[in-house]
């Protein structure tokens, strides 16, 4: 493996990427890809790099740490007006390897290799928490060429997001749970955290081990299992069904030592959630362990639910900055999560509900778009981020781990500018983002 913090150092010393030397140099976007990968180059294409940087090919590159580990260099963001949710005010945090050191008024750099960035006019927050992805992509309602593609690495950076939940939809046929933990290991690898839930919308459920139980206790990734109910798409699970599969879902959690969620996507029949709600008032199982999501159809269902000690999870939405104002003093702030549903399908369909007559694809992006317009609308900063952050980790089971800047947390970070627009990323304690622009890339991504 070989780091090019060199070449990197230099390039951003000049406001450009590696994709910069494509046109400056006529490197080739593959040669990029593998820079961005930490694979080595030929020597002729170092050579001619370090010639227009006018150093040494010594300078661009290091060996690096063998372990696997992230690059030794440790990294100080100084200046930065700090929400941890909570505006703390300016502050600097010291990172080291894959976690927070420090987060002081004032940090000194530590050793030679510190890599200092002065976040003065920037805002610090964590990084935030996406618990709705279709990491594998979701679709099918129109036919086998309405699949939707893949996520891509560099989607989830320009998002801000560093940990995510993987999830099937409607297609549990032509997807599957062993596609769906690849491609979360993969995005483990890439430089996010990455964690998955089985089955789809399916009951009973698809597994890859067979049970659901056996799934989320042996399955590291696994958090729990997905389920739609109130949907025509869905199957329409019992009463009794619900409680046998929450029940297995909890059981799990407890051996393996995870949250065991059951994420429920809820769809527009009326009856919504108060199947769920009706087994948390006449069975002992913990309001906890039902998760459901898209609640802005049901969002008169979600204050009693919230008032039951469950979280509510609403999908980022153009309308939803209004909505949520409209019921910030009915919900429970801190039961409130925003996820994307990106890269799922959104059918659009006819009156009769039998006949899709456009379709939509959900945008990672669309979560810090929502946040900005929370803001406009009338939320505080410290307000609005815990249902991208604080809340979600707490859910998960990961707090603060996650979801917090604090000394002992995971190097997860993301400055955002005055506007609340993104500027850095950094993820396990590496930069994914800068200035505004990624610098690291997916496996096969093309850079340019």
């Amino acid at each position: 493996m070989i780091s090019y913090s060199g070449l990197i150092a230099k390039l951003q010393k000049r406001n450009m990427t590696r994709s910069d030397l494509v046109s400056a140099l006529g490197i080739s976007s593959h040669t990029v890809a593998k820079i961005g990968r930490g694979e080595r180059i030929s020597d002729p294409e170092l050579k001619k790099i370090a010639d227009y940087l006018g150093c040494p090919p010594d300078a661009l590159w290091e060996e690096a740490p063998a372990s696997g580990k992230p690059d030794s260099r440790m990294l100080l963001i100084k200046n930065a007006v700090l929400y941890d949710p909570a505006r703390r005010g300016k502050k600097d945090v010291l990172i080291a390897f894959d976690r927070i050191l420090a987060v002081e008024d004032s940090v000194s750099p530590v050793g030679y290799d510190t890599e200092v960035i002065d976040a003065s006019g920037m805002i610090l927050v964590p990084g935030l928490i996406d618990q709705h992805v279709h990491v594998i992509g979701g679709g099918g309602e129109e036919g086998l060429r309405s699949r939707v593609p893949e996520i891509a690495f560099s989607d989830i950076v320009k998002a801000g997001v560093t940990t995510l939940v993987g999830v099937l939809g409607t297609d549990g046929v032509t997807r599957d749970v062993e596609t769906l933990l690849a491609k979360t290991k993969a995005l483990n690898e890439e430089g996010v955290t990455a964690r998955c839930l089985t089955s789809a919308y399916n009951y009973p459920p698809v597994t890859l081990t067979g049970s659901v139980m056996r799934d989320i206790v042996f399955l590291s990734e696994v958090l729990g299992c997905k389920l739609a109910v109130s949907d025509h798409r869905a199957c329409h699970p019992t009463r009794d069904e619900i409680i046998r599969l929450v029940s297995e879902i909890r059981m799990a959690g407890l051996i393996g030592g995870k949250p065991g969620v059951l994420h429920i996507h809820v769809g527009i029949d009326p009856a919504g959630i108060e199947p769920l709600m009706d087994i948390v008032r006449t069975t002992d199982i913990p309001v906890f362990h039902f998760r459901p999501t898209h609640m802005t159809r049901h969002i008169e269902q979600a204050v009693p639910f919230n008032k039951m000690g469950g979280y509510a999870d609403f999908t980022a939405h153009d309308s939803l900055a209004p909505v949520l104002y409209g019921y910030r003093d009915r919900l429970d702030p801190s039961l409130v999560t925003i996820s994307s549903d990106s890269n799922g399908s959104i059918p659009k369909w006819d009156a009769a509900h039998e006949h899709v007559i456009g379709m939509g694809v959900g945008k990672m992006t669309s979560l810090l778009k929502t946040l900005r317009q929370l803001v406009t609308e009338g939320f505080a900063l410290e307000q609005a981020l815990p249902f991208f952050t604080e809340n979600v980790a707490k859910g998960l089971l990961m707090y603060p781990r996650k979801g917090a800047v604090r000394p002992g947390s995971d190097a997860d970070l993301l400055l955002l500018r005055e506007d609340l627009t993104e500027d850095t990323l950094v993820a396990k304690g590496q930069i994914l983002m800068r200035d505004g622009r990624v610098t690291k890339f997916g496996y096969y991504e093309d850079p340019v």
